[in-house]
């Protein structure tokens, strides 16, 4: 962990910002660094490392949650809802589905046996975050991050060849004991997304020591939280609090927020952190600046 670490904030894509948000006229007044980490995955891979190799997100998800991750490969397989089109399926929703407890064990429930044939085990950590422990020596390929398929064809984003062939089956056979599922047309009949689906992804085993580049996190996501409490640093939740008393060495998680709600409901504590300190800027597309609190008054800067 760095001594000298700034107070940084996380945010979402630059070119999500309007140019006459009030941040980008801080941005344009601020110092540019060197491009960092674009994407979230990215991102969590560069404020948290490990000697291990890969982002193993099942199994960081598993252990902060139910603490037994041991020594298993893991392998996260969470409920998602892909829709069908004339040439394919597309990827719509991952793993934020607002599922109840009772609904997951009531889908999960014809999924357990496909994959206990298949030698593995289906968890259901949270409603929303499910996960497959899976036998010792497992071969699994390149899964893509939910991140990286949302909104894409599915099949651009499926493991290939023979290795994959295995898990394009085992996806498959899932679809269709979904697809039919009571818990599917209850959600219909309400106006709510079906859950038909699993997105496989963050594989790997439990990092046996994690570092992160900052001694103090303030966000929601609960992978950032995940690594954060392996890491040994402190997470606080994100509130109005939290975020005006972040001091250097706190990174403050708000990529995964709406840029209008960060105008609407966090521009006044990012303001006056700016006005107090020195801050990072590092948005979720890579760019990066470093904003004092005298770069206010350079005032020849425009946002573009």
């Amino acid at each position: 962990m760095s001594d000298s670490a700034p107070l940084e904030l996380w945010l979402p894509a630059l070119a999500r910002f309007a140019p006459d948000h009030p941040l980008r006229l801080r941005q344009a007044r601020a110092d540019r660094l060197a491009d960092g980490a674009r994407g979230y995955l990215a991102g969590l891979s560069h404020y948290f490392r490990s000697d291990d190799t890969g982002l193993a997100a099942a199994a960081l998800l598993r252990e902060h949650t139910a603490h037994d991750a041991g020594d298993a490969p893991w392998l996260c397989a969470d409920p998602c809802w892909v829709q069908a089109e004339m040439n394919g399926a597309r990827l719509l929703a991952c793993g934020q589905l607002g599922l109840s407890m009772e609904e997951a064990e009531a889908l999960a429930a014809p999924l357990r046996p496909l994959f206990g044939d298949a030698g593995m085990v289906l968890e259901i950590t949270t409603p929303d975050r499910w996960q497959l422990r899976l036998a010792p020596g497992t071969s699994v390929p390149a899964f893509a991050a939910p991140e990286q398929a949302l909104g894409e064809d599915l099949f651009q984003h499926l493991p290939q060849g023979a290795e994959g062939r295995r898990w394009r089956v085992l996806i498959n056979e899932a679809q269709v004991l979904l697809h039919q599922h009571p818990v599917n047309a209850g959600r219909r009949a309400r106006g709510l997304s079906p859950v038909n689906s699993l997105w496989l992804w963050g594989g790997g085993r439990l990092p046996s020591r994690v570092a992160a580049t900052h001694s103090a996190v303030v966000g929601e996501d609960p992978l950032l939280a995940a690594l954060a409490a392996r890491a040994g640093v402190s997470v606080m939740p994100r509130s109005h609090a939290s975020v005006l008393g972040a001091a250097a060495g706190t990174l403050v998680d708000l990529q995964d927020l709406p840029v209008a709600e960060i105008e609407q409901a966090w521009w006044p504590m990012i303001d006056a952190l700016l006005r107090r300190q020195a801050v990072q800027l590092s948005f979720a597309s890579g760019e990066r600046w470093r904003h004092r609190p005298w770069h206010r008054w350079r005032l020849w800067r425009r946002a573009r």
